[in-house]
């Protein structure tokens, strides 16, 4: 009976999303809607649906595992930059950006770049396009891999099958409805996301003993509830937690200067200013959501020392609140429709992350590498078809990608997020507020950013030691340099490039 109640309770949440792409599917009628909604997002929902589109899988299955694992350090300096992170990208970048991309006309973060330098042979826009296609898979992957761990680990269904089902589910609504859609899917997934980690922190404590259990048996774990040391569990003893491997774990915060599903959402508010407001909304929000995300991992090594749930090794880390989950549906029949809204909340920060670079990659293709830069002149109808095809072949490569169960959530967004910050984040800065960066500097930067990634993590990262820091780091500031010293040995900007930064920066 239990899990007649949790599917009825997935089954109604999966319906409403497909309903909300079947709704806004009429109201496509150009690329701008589609991509862009049109500009009309009010600052309630550009808050929650950028923050939803943000926190992924990471959220209610990353953090929860890494905390499980192995205490605050790691997860609780990676929390630290991402909050921080969050309010100076709102704070510095959102205004701004819709301000320069309304005034130029760019409906997508390539097509930007291209006018804001005034690139006419689109170079800038096929390169940014091939690095979102790039990094937006395993990104996407991520996300399918977190659902087929939540339907394999609750019923036992295939992992790839659930892969598939979820995969079918977002690509509907995402085809169907576009950026509004996706939007207005995103905030709901949001407040779906908060009642379960609610429903969860309270459950938790209670079935763990009560809160003094949970923090005393924390406390027993040598370095557990430390910032400057970490649990390890393989040995059971702590190791130093250093200068280093905070700021390599804060620089988290640094990758949303790039993320273009994040920035989307700044360039599609109706009324730049009420970006305050959505400012306000998405910090409270994502500082309270990481700290009870954390929290959840604590209370779940409770529940396992009180055999409440299964001690959890490795990957298995990242099934916390699934196996929270499932306990809580045995109980009653309420409890069984509550624990369905909680394995929602872990399908909505899924979904709500992949339908976001979904139709970013789709945007990429149709738009920027047919149009813009393939010269081919498509009509709307075309193009949105275009979009939506691209949309399927983009999820079943990421299917096929995340064919492993025993892969890593946390590992794979960790690395698509670095080379989104390190390949974006600075030619966004620079393009925003440096007059004289040019299309050189930011082109070579770039390409720069992009490549250190795979050269640190694969290739320096392996010496170890001082090396062995979080790729987006060093990455970022490879391609901060690239960019300035290019920009400075190459020609000024034109005249008519630096009028409309000039006048973007009077308004």
């Amino acid at each position: 009976m239990s899990q007649i109640c949790i599917i009825i309770a997935i089954v109604l949440y999966l319906a409403v999303m497909i309903y909300v792409g079947v709704r806004f599917s009429k109201g496509n009628t150009s690329a701008s809607d589609f991509y862009l909604g049109g500009r009309k997002l009010g600052p309630f929902v550009t808050a929650m649906s950028a923050e939803a589109s943000d926190m992924s899988s990471y959220l209610l299955m990353g953090l929860p595992g890494l905390a499980y694992l192995s205490g605050l350090a790691d997860v609780g300096w990676t929390a630290i930059g991402l909050a921080v992170g969050t309010y100076v990208n709102w704070l510095i970048v959102s205004r701004r950006i819709r301000l320069y991309t309304s005034r130029l006309g760019a409906v997508t973060l390539p097509d930007f770049f291209s006018k804001r330098y005034g690139d006419d042979k689109n170079i800038l826009t096929c390169v940014s396009a091939i690095i979102i296609v790039i990094f937006f898979i395993p990104y996407t992957a991520s996300g399918f891999a977190a659902c087929g761990k939540l339907f394999n680990t609750l019923f036992g269904v295939n992992y790839m099958a659930a892969m598939i089902l979820s995969a079918v589910v977002i690509v509907l609504y995402c085809t169907l409805g576009g950026f509004l859609a996706v939007s207005t899917t995103d905030f709901i997934q949001s407040v779906t996301m908060t009642v379960a980690l609610l429903i969860v922190i309270v459950f938790g404590v209670s079935s763990a003993g009560g809160l003094d259990t949970v923090i005393a048996n924390a406390k027993a774990l040598p370095g557990y509830f430390s910032m400057v040391q970490t649990y390890v569990a393989d040995t059971g003893k702590s190791a130093p937690y250093g200068i280093l491997s905070i700021v390599s774990m804060m620089a988290w915060g640094l990758g949303y200067f790039g993320m273009p599903h994040i920035l989307l959402r700044f360039m599609a508010i109706k009324d730049e200013k009420k970006l305050k407001l959505s400012r306000r909304i998405a910090s409270v929000w994502v500082v309270i959501a990481m700290a009870v995300a954390v929290f959840i991992g604590i209370i779940g090594y409770s529940m396992s020392k009180a055999s409440v749930i299964p001690m959890l090794k490795g990957s298995d880390t990242e099934t916390v609140i699934i196996q929270i989950a499932s306990v809580l549906s045995q109980h009653s029949i309420l409890a069984a429709l509550l624990a369905g809204v909680i394995l929602a909340g872990i399908l909505a920060a899924t979904m709500s992350t992949a339908d976001s670079q979904l139709l970013a990659a789709a945007s990429s293709i149709s738009q920027n590498l047919l149009q813009d830069f393939g010269g081919k002149k498509l009509d709307t109808k075309t193009s949105v078809r275009i979009a939506r095809i691209t949309v399927v072949i983009i999820s079943a490569i990421a299917v096929l990608l995340a064919s492993d169960p025993n892969s890593s959530i946390f590992g794979i967004v960790s690395f698509a997020w670095a080379g989104f910050g390190a390949a974006f984040g600075p030619i966004v800065l620079c393009a925003l507020f440096w007059k004289r960066s040019n299309k050189w500097g930011a082109l070579c930067g770039m390409v720069a950013g992009g490549a250190m990634i795979f050269i640190w993590k694969y290739g320096i990262a392996r010496l170890g030691g001082a090396f062995a820091i979080y790729e987006l780091l060093p990455s970022f500031l490879v391609a901060v340099l690239v960019n300035v010293v290019v920009s400075l040995a190459t020609a000024a900007p034109s005249k008519e490039v630096l009028d409309t930064y000039e006048e973007v920066s009077k308004m």
